[in-house]
């Protein structure tokens, strides 16, 4: 936004507002006086009268010769003859010229400000009070009694001055007070070739005046102006284009020198800083005089001020000269000096100032220009080469005071290139505000607005699209109440905007500190040589999340400061210290009190209470919309991090502490693009307050329309962006008023069709329960074609729902209505839904349900190949995993086991399978025949036995491959907890088991704890047998179910309980356990006796301790005999069959009283063996050089020797421990002659260990006595195979193996 823009019109409408309300003041005392005067007049002689009207002419009287010498004095005749007969005057003045400070006096003598007052625009307020002053000095007259100015907060001008001076901005902000100027009868628009838009604005806008005011004249001047342009936009009615009189200058000759790089093509700064130095020395060997240095930007200043100094000699001062620039040092350049000067200015010194001494200049021939991009939405601060007229210009300020030179630093060749004048400010900038205004003032469309030079139509587009960014303008480019609301606030219309939501928003107050903040210059300032201590007080004043609050920080600091003042010089110095321009501070300070009288006057009120940061912010982003950024995640450290509005990348000004703290989303007061593209004054922001405020600017876009059954309507996922920006994504919204069309096509295909749908319509049950049926007969038939497609479906709802059904609550509405004449109307038939009739689907082969061991379990049917659920699936509640049978589960259920047979005779080898052929045949009869076998036999074992008895040829179970088996001909078991919730699905039975069998176990055991009777039973401590008999098995009570539970004794160490298991051999395993604890409480005295003299195991004990295999197992003497008394008491009393009941105990008790010491001390020798026999294998082990060997050996020793390896083995095979070390003895021994067969003895036992291991890791260590036989049959093996001559108490080879572990696995 223009600072300059709204500080003027600010102070205009202001100013304007004052003025008005002073000369209606002043008219009425002026009728007071006259009246007096004329009453006096009667009293006073004829002679007093004459005498007093000489002296009122003298002193009220201006001087208004032109001055001698200047050139348009010379033609002041010529001039005045040509502003009495033309209503329009083009003046071309070159510089000196004498234009600017003689045309009002001219005007004057022309007869002009008899009717109104002169208006005498200029593009600078300093420009428009140094000429005023000037004016005054050569007319005679006090400063605003015939001329005076109206600038910014000031306003100089009695009401009956002739002449005005103003700014451009100040006279364009007088037109919305008064429209047709009529406080004017003349309007000069002075040094026009700067082509503000103020200018271009007051031009088009004076050509339409023209024709309402036919007393109004118009003199445009300027010292390079585009005349023939200017003369062709004032051409009266006829076409005639208005006059233009040229008037040469008053100046000293300008040599022009060239001095172009030696290679044009180098535009880097180090090239461009050498050129300046060699210019300056050039013309310091000239003689003497200033020289001024035209230079693009303050950067450029501080590099060639740091060159200049050191190339210079010490008599040389070097000045800065730019807009920013503190008003001390702006004084030096104005002030003599008996050194030479060089002055680096920008083009702050091309028109209007002028920098006093110079004769000489060097002209870079580049200026910084501001410049909007239409396609990024920015203001862009580029360097550019300047026109013809402004190198011009330029050369003329070397020309004032006596015969000057300028270098230019580019070629004559490029000079000719260029073009002949500067683009108006209207071709590069945004016309947001100078088109609501027209709009506001009724002035119509602005394509067709009489502009010098109509901007292009992407100008006018882009300030439109601002107007809708701020809401100021429908669709239809009509003023909304926002627009009309702004357009009486004469300010930036994004400044409007901030501060129309501020009012709403309750934060009047911070947002008055911060819009007229960000219409003057920043306060804080950087001197050159002290940056970095400027930074660090400025620092300590910012905000931490918004430069924006740190605006109203310095404002309170301010304020506290001025209330607390001992003196003005005192608070002058103060700020200094503090970095603060007081000047600008003062005009900070006028912006705000003008605004806030505005506002005062529009009736808004000022919050009381403090703002918080969403008040203040969304207020400001109100007017901020299109400078917003998000935060790129993981941008590149190199690359712009943050993405604006339409695409744009840009980063935070360097300058702002808010550089590395900003959060995901911000808001920047500009857009400026120098070297970067750079955000200046930012702060963070909230998407959703983005979302509030730019809700007109959010495009939604939908995507993933889908069918809710909860919510009963067709949602889809809304995205909002806000120029490109995702405000939004992933917001479920309602889509039935989006697109009706496809919410209806969805309603029907999911609510209707698929059943995703909440209703107690009666048709609906009716015909969701007949496709649940259909659809059940497929899965069982596994076939897709019983029911009919679901477009016929579709096509029936179709054809019976009208257009307007949409969702649940539209078609709830209308079946209401539509069943009170037809109630059948949407029900569907059996007929209509199925293709053709599914024979052979029947319960007696596709059963509901299986039971096991008294347990009812649901059987459910899916086809769905490659699906988790595809085939039969049986849900097992938790409680009864246990109690699957495994070999019940093989046979699956009726109707698949024929598919079954046939694909395992499919899977057999060819020498097999060509005995059963045909295999459907076969497998039909296989059927047939052994429906008594069905569930009591595994289903391999059964088959091969049919084939021998069939075919006389007979397989063995590892000759089918179960991998090519499809996965639906695979019991599929789905675990359910208490609830119904599914905790496990798969079809690995023993899986499952070793997975969840604890938690089945517990989960039982609750189970039969709600049986009262039970229950009782599980409470009592047993330290006696006094329980009565102890049945195989219980019957539990549940749900109407019985359940097969298996009572055991539990070991509970001082005492036994009674509990209930799912599992036989848990409950056996426990049982043991429990018996055994039962029996050393009954023989405590015996017990106490082997303690004591079982002293041989100590020595053992030591022994054992010493060597790796036992060390970890009998930690201490202590645990070695307890194992020996348990070892023994196994032996001798928990031998099968177990006892069952009190006698059985008592009987079985009083025999192991007799042989326990026996069994103790044979088994105490038998460990004092076993341990000397390993401690020599280990002896053996030391000179073993084989790795293999060794690291077989030592597994099995650590397979041999475990945690309570003497209660768990049993005596029966600790007796053959001493053989099985021996024959490892005897294998060291052997293997060093043989060690090849070693080797492959070696190969064979690794074999049966590893799958034995891997079962077990399978079974989560679970065995049964089948793999716990196998388990021992590899020890035989080992014997047989490295020590035969020790021999085995079974027949035993690795073919016999290989049979028994197929009986296993199979």
């Amino acid at each position: 936004m223009s600072g300059n823009s709204l500080r003027d019109q600010l102070s205009g409408l202001m100013q304007a507002r004052i003025q008005q309300a002073r000369e209606n003041s002043e008219a009425l005392q002026k009728q007071k006086e006259m009246l007096r005067a004329k009453a006096k007049q009667s009293d006073k002689s004829p002679d007093e009268s004459k005498k007093s009207k000489p002296q009122q002419k003298e002193t009220s009287r201006a001087r208004l010769t032109p001055m001698p010498g200047l050139p348009v004095s010379e033609r002041a005749d010529e001039i005045i003859e040509t502003i009495k007969k033309n209503r329009v005057v083009i003046l071309c003045g070159e510089t000196g010229s004498g234009k600017t400070t003689q045309l009002p006096k001219l005007c004057v003598l022309a007869g002009r400000g008899r009717k109104g007052k002169i208006a005498h625009t200029q593009p600078r307020r300093i420009a428009a009070s140094s000429i005023a002053k000037r004016l005054a000095e050569e007319t005679g007259t006090e400063l605003g009694q015939w001329v005076g100015f109206k600038v910014r907060f000031t306003d100089k001008t009695d009401p009956t001055a002739k002449v005005k001076l103003m700014t451009d901005g100040i006279l364009l902000a007088e037109t919305q007070g008064d429209p047709l100027l009529k406080a004017y009868d003349t309007i000069i628009i002075d040094e026009a070739h700067e082509r503000s838009i103020n200018i271009d604005f007051l031009l088009g806008y004076l050509k339409g005046l023209l024709k309402k005011r036919p007393d109004l004249k118009v003199i445009v001047t300027s010292a390079t102006i585009d005349s023939e342009r200017f003369a062709k936009h004032f051409a009266d009615e006829s076409g005639k284009p208005a006059p233009v009189l040229t008037v040469s200058g008053r100046t000293y000759p300008v040599e022009i020198r060239y001095r172009a790089p030696e290679d044009e093509d180098e535009t880097d700064d180090k090239s461009l800083m050498l050129a300046i130095s060699d210019a300056c020395d050039e013309l310091s060997r000239e003689g003497p005089g200033d020289i001024l240095v035209f230079l693009p930007g303050e950067r450029e200043i501080r590099e060639a001020t740091e060159l200049l100094s050191h190339s210079q000699p010490p008599t040389t001062e070097i000045l800065p000269l730019y807009a920013r620039l503190s008003a001390a040092e702006q004084e030096k350049v104005f002030k003599p000096s008996e050194k030479r000067r060089i002055v680096l200015s920008t083009n702050v010194a091309e028109t209007s100032i002028t920098v006093p001494g110079i004769h000489y200049v060097v002209d870079t021939g580049l200026a910084r220009v501001k410049r909007y991009s239409y396609r990024n939405k920015v203001d862009q601060l580029l360097v550019e080469p300047v026109s013809q007229a402004s190198a011009n210009q330029r050369s003329g300020r070397c020309g004032r005071v006596a015969n000057g030179i300028c270098i230019r630093l580019y070629s004559e060749e490029d000079f000719a290139r260029r073009a002949p004048f500067s683009d108006p400010e209207i071709m590069r900038t945004n016309l947001a505000a100078a088109i609501l205004r027209m709009k506001s003032l009724k002035l119509g469309d602005a394509r067709a607005f009489p502009f010098v030079q109509a901007p292009p139509n992407r100008a006018i587009v882009d300030g439109l699209s601002l107007l809708k960014e701020l809401n100021a303008i429908d669709d239809k480019e009509r003023l909304t109440d926002t627009g009309r609301a702004l357009a009486k606030l004469p300010v930036d219309p994004k400044v409007a905007r901030m501060l129309l939501a501020a009012k709403d928003n309750d934060a009047l107050a911070e947002v008055l500190i911060i819009a007229s903040a960000l219409s003057v210059q920043d306060p804080r300032e950087r001197p050159l040589d002290r940056q970095e201590a400027a930074d660090n007080v400025h620092r300590a004043m910012a905000d931490d999340k918004s430069d924006f609050s740190t605006f109203v920080k310095l404002w309170r600091y301010v304020q506290n400061a001025m209330e607390h003042k001992e003196s003005n010089r005192k608070l002058t110095e103060e700020f200094r210290r503090k970095f603060l321009s007081p000047r600008r501070l003062r005009e900070w300070r006028d912006v705000y009190r003008q605004l806030k009288e505005l506002t005062a006057e529009l009736g808004w009120k000022i919050n009381e209470k403090e703002a918080n940061y969403e008040q203040v912010h969304t207020a400001l982003l109100s007017g901020l919309l299109g400078n917003l950024g998000y935060k790129i995640p993981d941008a590149d450290a190199k690359s712009a991090p943050f993405l604006g509005a339409r695409g744009i990348k840009f980063f935070i000004w360097p300058g702002s502490p808010r550089v590395k703290k900003c959060g995901r989303w911000i808001m920047a007061a500009e857009l400026v693009e120098t070297s970067r593209l750079f955000a200046r004054t930012v702060a963070d922001v909230d998407p959703q307050w983005v979302e509030r405020v730019g809700r007109h600017l959010i495009k939604k876009s939908y995507s993933e329309p889908h069918w809710e059954k909860k919510a009963g309507a067709v949602m889809a996922m809304e995205k909002g962006t806000i120029y490109g920006l995702t405000v939004y994504a992933q917001r479920k919204v309602t889509y039935t008023d989006k697109d009706p069309a496809l919410c209806r096509e969805l309603f029907i295909r999911e609510a209707l069709v698929n059943g995703e749908f909440e209703t107690q319509a009666p048709f609906f049950r009716h015909n969701q329960q007949l496709v649940r049926e259909i659809r059940n007969l497929e899965h069982k038939a596994r076939r897709l074609d019983v029911l009919v497609d679901d477009e016929l479906i579709v096509q029936f709802y179709d054809q019976h729902l009208p257009e307007e059904v949409v969702s649940a609550v539209t078609f709830e509405q209308w079946r209401k209505k539509a069943e009170k004449e037809n109630p059948k109307m949407l029900y569907l038939s059996r007929e209509e839904l199925m293709r053709h009739e599914a024979s052979g689907i029947t319960t007696e082969y596709f059963p509901k349900a299986m039971e096991m061991k008294g347990v009812s379990m649901a059987l459910t049917y899916h086809f769905e190949p490659g699906s988790p659920r595809d085939g039969v699936t049986l849900a097992v509640p938790l409680y009864a995993l246990n109690l699957v049978d495994e070999i019940q589960t093989q046979w699956l259920v009726p109707g698949m086991l024929k598919e079954k047979v046939q694909l395992l005779l499919k899977s057999l080898p060819q020498r097999y399978r060509r005995h059963c052929v045909p295999l459907a045949e076969y497998a039909k009869a296989f059927v047939q025949r052994n429906q008594s076998l069905i569930g009591q036999k595994p289903l391999l074992q059964v088959l091969c036995e049919d084939i021998e008895a069939q075919c006389s040829v007979r397989p063995q179970v590892q000759d089918f491959k179960l991998e090519q088996l499809p996965a639906h001909l695979i019991m599929n078991f789905k675990i359910l907890d208490e609830y119904g919730r599914q905790i496990e699905m798969d079809r690995n039975l023993a899986g499952l088991k070793s997975q969840l069998g604890q938690q089945a176990q517990k989960s039982f055991q609750e189970v039969a704890a709600q049986d009262n009777e039970i229950s009782h039973e599980g409470e009592q401590e047993i330290v006696e047998w006094n329980f009565g008999e102890l049945p195989d098995i219980m019957e539990i009570k549940r749900k109407g179910q019985s359940l097969i539970g298996h009572p055991a004794l539990v070991d509970c160490k001082t005492h036994c309980l009674l509990e209930v298991f799912d599992s036989p051999d848990e409950a056996a395993r426990q049982h043991r356990k429990g018996l055994l604890r039962l029996f050393k409480l009954q023989l405590r005295e015996q017990i106490r006796y082997l303690e004591k003299n079982l002293k041989t195991l100590q020595n053992v004990q030591m022994q054992a301790s010493m060597l790796e295999p036992l060390a970890d197992v009998f930690e201490s003497f202590e645990t070695m005999r307890e194992a020996v008394i348990d070892a023994s008491l196994m032996q001798c009393a928990l031998f099968e069959p177990l006892p069952a009941n009190q006698e059985q105990f008592e009987v079985r008790r009083q025999e192991a009283k007799g042989k326990l010491n026996l069994i103790a001390q044979d088994i105490s020798r038998l460990l004092g063996e076993i341990v000397s026999l390993t401690g020599n294998v280990t002896k053996k082990l030391k000179t073993c050089s084989d790795k293999w060997v060794l690291e077989d050996v030592e597994h099995q020793l650590k397979s041999l020797f475990f945690k309570d390896f003497l209660l768990k083995i049993g005596y029966s095979h600790l007796s053959h421990y001493p053989r099985y070390l021996n024959a490892v003895l005897v294998r060291l021994e052997k293997r060093r002659d043989e060690p090849d067969k070693d080797a492959q003895k070696m190969r064979d036992v690794t074999r049966f260990v590893t799958m034995y291991e891997r079962e077990l890791a399978a079974r989560k260590g679970v065995t049964d006595s089948r793999l716990e036989e196998f388990r021992w049959m590899i020890e035989e093996l080992r014997v047989s195979l490295f020590a035969q001559k020790l021999r085995t108490p079974m027949p035993v080879s690795v073919k016999r193996l290989d049979k028994v572990w197929s009986s296993i696995k199979y």
